[in-house]
């Protein structure tokens, strides 16, 4: 990681972003609208989480995993949802000559090995709760390259959403003329030219791990996934 100085620094930690992001959200609109927040990275449920109790909203878990070219572990070709919907950098499958099969079993192999495991760790095995016809404001921490919330989109669309709108603390300049054509409204802090990466702009984000992230989602009644488990008495 290139090294930072405090000019770059433009966050303390999830908190201080998520308190600045909600002071930029239309609050009003989202209760009248009945929003249903929808977290895009188990990283980002503190984020979803102190909105929707601020703001009196339910808040749902989206998962979706990369998936990587054949000769290169470090490069991200595409993105899986746990629908299965599928979002590719075009540029890339065709630099790298990769034909769809390889990417359609890839996409299966990191939605049975990787996303299924998540479903059941933070949902009990249910799927996502209704989108149709819903308000949807995906969160997450930061967008680097557009493919989590792209795949996001394409999901929650599909599935039949009213709206979309996303909101984050930070987001790349060039992902942000991206995204503006396919969703109704962006919400952000910061709009960075040459992105480094998430990370670089917190001074202190520290990775969630299991225990943590289900530690914040047992506890807290906006999660929509348990709220239906406990009306169903199980």
């Amino acid at each position: 990681m290139p090294t930072r100085n405090l000019e770059q620094l433009l966050f303390d930690n999830r908190a201080d972003a998520t308190s600045r992001l909600m002071d930029i959200l239309p609050k009003d609109k989202m209760q009248d609208n009945d929003c249903l927040i929808v977290c895009i990275s188990t990283q980002a449920v503190p984020i979803a989480n102190m909105i929707a109790k601020k703001f009196r909203l339910n808040y749902d878990l989206l998962f979706s995993e990369p998936i990587i070219a054949p000769n290169n572990k470090e490069c991200i070709i595409g993105m899986v949802s746990e629908t299965e919907e599928i979002v590719l950098h075009n540029e890339l499958v065709k630099s790298f000559e990769i034909n769809l099969d390889f990417i359609y079993g890839e996409a299966h192999r990191q939605y049975e090995e990787k996303i299924l495991p998540k479903v059941y760790k933070y949902r009990k095995g249910e799927s996502i709760g209704s989108i149709s016809d819903k308000n949807i404001l995906l969160v997450d921490e930061g967008c680097e390259t557009g493919m989590t919330v792209m795949s996001a989109i394409k999901t929650v669309i599909k599935s039949g959403a009213k709206s979309v709108t996303y909101a984050t603390p930070l987001i790349s300049a060039d992902v942000l003329k991206s995204l503006e054509p396919v969703t109704d409204e962006i919400f952000f802090i910061h709009k960075i030219a040459n992105f480094v990466d998430v990370d670089f702009y917190y001074q202190m984000l520290k990775e969630l791990d299991t225990d943590a992230v289900l530690d914040i989602i047992s506890n807290s009644k906006m999660y929509l996934p348990f709220q239906r488990r406990e009306l169903n008495g199980t």
